[in-house]
């Protein structure tokens, strides 16, 4: 293919990379680097017959006119990221020095915002991704073990968490563990505890949303991985069977191998959804026990306009976590592609 050619071919894309892409982020780190402007207030003299008081006002329009002269607010650099809401630098370090332990330190990290979400974001994510992958393979083996005649309606079934909303799956699993629930009612009649309730825990809070999560993503690994197994080399399996394999071995040595990319690209898509987990928190109503970066851009964002500037900034940190997470799986696949 001629240069010209491949110019013409890829501009299209080029420009919506730029202007969907690489343009809302420069926006975004922008607005990271200022802070709202602070209300202009003036001293306000009020006479009566006999006396005059003076008391404090805020005034509106010499504060819109700040907004006129510069509508991003004051520029405050770096210190948006350094703040108590954000990475808190200062107040690790304080806590640093009042921890007699390393567990008192990182129980103190729970305590910051920015940190209690990442530890939730983290915790799911690394949870969630090897389980989607595990499970998806599980039900892609199982489903094309079976006879032709029942593969279509178990594929349909496999196929069902995928095909409901998020936010809609997450009502629905959240009406069921409700002590009037069918999970709820099921586990107070086995525990012989009617007041046990999962919304009231965070350990069980976290547990049931990472349950959700594997229901809600499965699917997808499912799909991948059963396309895979079609065109895994029957020869090969063959071939293996003759020399005695065992149906294990078949899948150790001869599938799994061949499914690597596969598995490599379900890995890729699961972390990047599982680092913005956003959709189960607001459907099981969590925010007292889990919060996600997410979450917290979205609760930013819908508190006050003047938390903007604190939602570019996680907005970033979060394009930064994903970026680390991607790094080493990034690095593997261009190892694997050069040597090729």
């Amino acid at each position: 293919m001629r240069h010209s050619t491949f110019f013409w071919f890829v501009l299209p894309s080029g420009l919506a990379m730029f202007l969907f892409i690489a343009l809302p982020i420069v926006s975004v780190f922008t607005q990271s680097l200022h802070v709202a402007h602070e209300q202009v207030v003036e001293e306000v003299e009020t006479c009566a017959v006999f006396s005059c008081t003076t008391e404090l006002r805020v005034n509106p329009e010499a504060t819109a006119k700040l907004y006129e002269e510069a509508p991003l607010g004051r520029f405050a650099g770096l210190s948006n990221y350094t703040n108590r809401s954000h990475l808190a630098l200062k107040e690790l370090g304080q806590a640093w020095q009042d921890s007699d332990s390393l567990g008192a330190f990182i129980g103190s990290l729970y305590n910051l915002p920015f940190y209690k979400a990442l530890t939730f974001t983290l915790a799911y994510t690394f949870i969630v991704t090897p389980l989607v992958i595990v499970f998806g393979f599980a039900i892609a083996v199982a489903v094309n073990s079976v006879s032709s005649m029942f593969r279509g309606p178990i594929i349909f079934v496999s196929l069902l968490p995928m095909m409901v909303t998020p936010l809609i799956g997450s009502l629905i699993l959240f009406w069921m563990i409700d002590a009037r629930g069918i999970i709820g009612a099921t586990l107070q009649t086995l525990t012989a505890n009617p007041d046990l309730s999962l919304k009231a825990s965070s350990t069980l809070t976290w547990i049931m949303l990472m349950v959700y999560g594997v229901w809600h993503s499965a699917p997808f690994a499912f799909v991948v991985f059963y396309a895979g197994l079609q065109t895994v080399p029957k020869d090969t399996l063959e071939s293996a069977m003759i020399d005695g394999a065992s149906r294990w071995e078949r899948i150790r040595y001869v599938v799994l191998p061949y499914l690597a990319p596969l598995t490599m690209f379900i890995a890729l898509i699961q972390l990047m959804d599982n680092f913005r987990v956003f959709e189960p928190i607001v459907g099981f109503n969590a925010e007292a026990h889990a919060t996600s970066l997410s979450w917290a851009i979205y609760n930013y964002m819908n508190a006050d306009s003047k938390l903007l500037n604190s939602a570019a900034t996680t907005s970033m940190l979060t394009i930064v976590g994903v970026a680390i997470l991607l790094m080493p799986v990034l690095m593997r696949t261009w190892r694997d592609f050069n040597r090729g």
